[in-house]
């Protein structure tokens, strides 16, 4: 079990989608305004993680149809989140700027495929467990871990907060949000 959440911890710690979007997101809307992204995605993480463990993982790599549609949806969702970063305007923002809604956040975990790959990859980890086990200590594994990884980017983020007063510096930081996202797009194709 040990190997299993380290090598959760160290699948998700390092940067991908939620990592960047947590950590802009407290960033821009400070930490208490992202607990519901943050929570959406620990959620989303877990329920991503079971359904892996169930044999989904399994169907994704066998169907490459399924694995290019997943992808292509992927990369879309990802360069649409970074050209709202990009284009994020002065501090006084509009009503449509927001942090992500739990759902949104739950639903984003069907098509990041860091997720996926980390949860795919996981599945040797419990190789020798029902499938029901496999499942339950996958999500259970996923979540729990997720939820300190979560909770350490997004306050990351919030530190950073008092930098996004300043407009030329905000501007730059959510432009290299918005780069490390369009460029993790890219890699999603490959």
């Amino acid at each position: 079990m040990a190997a299993l959440i380290g090598f959760v911890f160290f699948g998700l710690f390092s940067p991908g989608p939620n990592v960047i979007l947590l950590t802009a997101s407290g960033a821009r809307f400070g930490f208490r305004a992202t607990l519901p992204h943050l929570a959406g995605v620990v959620l989303g993480v877990g329920v991503t993680a079971c359904a892996t463990g169930l044999g989904l993982g399994w169907l994704v790599q066998t169907l490459p149809a399924l694995r290019i549609v997943l992808s292509l949806v992927a990369a879309a969702w990802i360069l649409w989140m970074a050209r709202g970063l990009w284009r994020a305007g002065p501090l006084a923002r509009a009503d449509s700027d927001r942090p992500m809604h739990l759902v949104e956040a739950v639903l984003f975990q069907w098509v990041n495929p860091k997720v996926w790959a980390v949860a795919v990859a996981a599945t040797a980890h419990v190789d020798g467990l029902a499938p029901w086990d496999r499942a339950a200590a996958l999500g259970l594994t996923f979540s729990g871990v997720n939820l300190f990884v979560c909770l350490f980017w997004t306050f990351a983020g919030s530190l950073l907060s008092t930098l996004m007063q300043d407009d030329q510096a905000r501007t730059v930081f959510l432009r290299v949000m918005a780069v490390g996202l369009a460029v993790f797009s890219g890699l999603v194709l490959l």
